[in-house]
């Protein structure tokens, strides 16, 4: 019986960790951006479009899908870097889509990236003297 018991246990631990995780995510690499944000490829030059999170970022070409992502959310964070413990542990972010990388005023600071994040968003994840890193990502 106790063996049954545990198992439902386990079983139980492992469903639950499923669905609280990013595990699910996709992993890409993330660089930064900084003003000017407009305009942006997806919303012009209407500022309501940032939010007053100033969590936000642009799409890479992998991400873009013909300008379906603008308005996106997406759930990031940081899990490795070229230089260790760049990467805040354990903060995730919620960062909404205004733009397309390839073509935003501000250019990244590192080219083909998957997403390309604000100052604050990638701030808050990373440190922000890095150029790049990896991330894991979900809509």
């Amino acid at each position: 019986m106790a063996i049954s018991r545990f198992s439902s246990v386990c079983l139980v631990l492992l469903l639950s960790a499923e669905f609280l995780s990013l595990s699910k995510g996709n992993v890409g690499n993330a660089a930064h951006y900084t003003t000017p944000y407009l305009p942006t490829a997806c919303y012009g030059s209407d500022v309501s479009q940032f939010p007053s999170s100033n969590m936000f970022g642009s799409a890479g070409e992998g991400v873009w899908d013909n300008g379906a992502s603008c308005g996106r959310q997406y759930l990031v964070r940081c899990i490795s870097a070229a230089v260790p413990k760049t990467c805040i542990p354990g903060k995730i972010i919620q960062i909404r889509i205004v733009d397309r990388a390839l073509t935003s005023v501000s250019r990244p600071s590192n080219p083909g990236a998957t997403i390309v994040l604000s100052t604050a968003a990638f701030a808050a994840i990373a440190n922000p003297s890095a150029a790049s890193v990896n991330i894991e990502f979900q809509e």
